[in-house]
């Protein structure tokens, strides 16, 4: 099923909306033109009785009760009528067109009461009249008086207004309709050019940015918000390529190193001795590229919000003090004094102790690949401003500022004379930084050339610490 577009949608809403007021206002109009009426044509009753009481107030008899009233009234009219019965039910007076009529039935007379404000409606020979009734006393009778006034323009005028409206408010509608939908079409229309310029762009351009509408309204932020979204985007799948990449090209050298060897002891036949220095070749590079593979893996894994880490009480200077001794045998074989200055009382933090011993690892290996012999590396860990600083000081070959922030790039070597066997895929760092960020904390370095280098990792300190 089609569905239906949402200017088409916002219409009939709009349409709707307008339609219930437009009848609401249209009801409200007729009614308080209906109160007008009735209040002028009670008004008018009203100083006409007043009249009728004021003319009849001093009458003597009913003979003088007429006069009066043929004094007073327009007896031939039709449009406002009179008539006056006595005690007796006899009528007085009565206007020339109710001679064969009446306004209340017989007997009703003696039974009106002074009334002050109109009090019925009849409709004679189909015309609507609006009556009062009331008592007035005089010489000594009663007489029950009843005055009509014909409404029938008014009604009229009603009926006239009641048509107008049911011809005006669809009119409207149709007219407000088409501009709401015109309307929607114009204020949609950047939309629908957002839409089009979304669709031309692909994984082959994802560079092209769209227009931003010069509004500062809604739709801008909407523009603005889709070109940071391409960017993102655009940047992810940069880095994916180059992360690609960079891992093709570090695993077709342990591949081809690989191949070549076995190629080459397959050519000829060897002995034993080649044979056995062929294969612990071919370990090596089998090692060395399953490391690599591994670091590949736990990146693409962090990469895709995998949550790796656990999140438990961690004793800092313990741990420490492990990596140090597990790595005390690197700096040996590479003729550098490893030493440790960790502080005597207890560090926690919140986290993985087997990614934080991974990350001090990467950054005391880092140091002794760069450290040449002889040199000192230093492991320091104090507690400031709430935070625990955890530093790897070496005396090796530095970095340029320049360098700083690269380091942390992936495959990125500082020294680009070293080779895999001894400057590594370059990742040690990345993951390290991923690591420290994981913990909410951050990895920096400071460094300058020929002057050693020092890397720095800032953890948040546990708030409860653990007996």
């Amino acid at each position: 099923m089609r569905k239906i577009p949402i200017k088409v949608r916002l219409t009939a809403w709009y349409s709707v909306v307008l339609a219930l007021g437009m009848t609401a206002l249209g009801v409200l109009a007729l009614a308080g033109m209906k109160h007008s009426i009735r209040v002028t044509v009670d008004e008018q009753l009203m100083e006409r009785m007043a009249a009728v009481r004021k003319a009849i107030g001093t009458a003597e008899d009913a003979a003088a009760v007429r006069a009066a009233l043929r004094g007073n009234l327009a007896p031939e009219s039709t449009e406002e009528l009179v008539q006056v019965a006595d005690e007796n039910e006899q009528w007085v007076f009565q206007s020339s067109w109710l001679k064969t009529r009446r306004l209340l039935a017989e007997g009703r007379a003696q039974e009106v009461e002074r009334k002050r404000h109109p009090d019925f409606w009849v409709v004679l020979e189909g015309k609507p009249f609006r009556g009062m009734s009331a008592t007035v006393e005089a010489g000594g009778h009663r007489y029950s008086v009843q005055l009509a006034q014909n409404i029938d323009d008014f009604e009229e005028a009603m009926a006239r207004f009641r048509r107008m409206l049911l011809m005006v408010i669809p009119g409207l509608l149709l007219a407000a309709a088409g501009a709401g939908y015109w309307i929607s079409r114009r204020a949609l229309a950047p939309v629908d050019a957002i839409t089009r310029a979304a669709q031309e762009i692909s994984g082959r351009n994802l560079s092209a940015r769209l227009e931003v509408p010069d509004s500062g309204d809604e739709l801008a932020r909407l523009a603005e918000t889709l070109n940071a979204m391409l960017a993102r985007i655009d940047l992810a799948l940069k880095r994916i390529a180059q992360f690609t990449a960079d891992a093709s090209h570090e695993l077709r050298t342990p591949v081809a190193l690989m191949r070549t060897r076995a190629e080459l002891a397959l050519r000829r036949p060897r002995t034993a001795q080649e044979n056995q220095e062929t294969i612990e070749q071919l370990h090596g590079e089998a090692v060395r590229t399953s490391e690599l593979v591994e670091k590949l893996m736990l990146l693409a894994r962090a990469d895709s919000g995998a949550r790796l880490m656990r999140s438990e009480a961690v004793e800092l200077v313990g741990l420490a003090q492990e990596v140090v001794a597990q790595t005390s045998v690197l700096a040996e074989s590479a003729e550098l004094e490893l030493e440790a200055e960790l502080g005597a009382g207890p560090v926690w933090v919140a986290g993985d102790a087997r990614f934080l011993r991974q990350l001090l690892v990467i950054l005391i290996d880092n140091a002794v690949k760069y450290t040449p012999a002889p040199g000192k590396i230093t492991v320091g860990l104090v507690v400031e401003d709430g935070a625990a600083r955890i530093s790897v000081t070496d005396t090796g070959i530095g970095m340029e500022v320049e360098e700083l922030e690269l380091v942390f790039e992936r495959f990125y070597r500082a020294d680009k004379a070293r080779s895999r066997e001894t400057g590594g895929a370059g990742l040690g760092l990345s993951i390290g930084r991923w690591i420290a960020e994981g913990h909410g904390g951050t990895l920096t370095a400071e460094s300058r050339l020929g002057a050693g280098s020092v890397f720095t990792v800032r953890l948040p300190v546990r708030s409860q610490v653990r007996s």
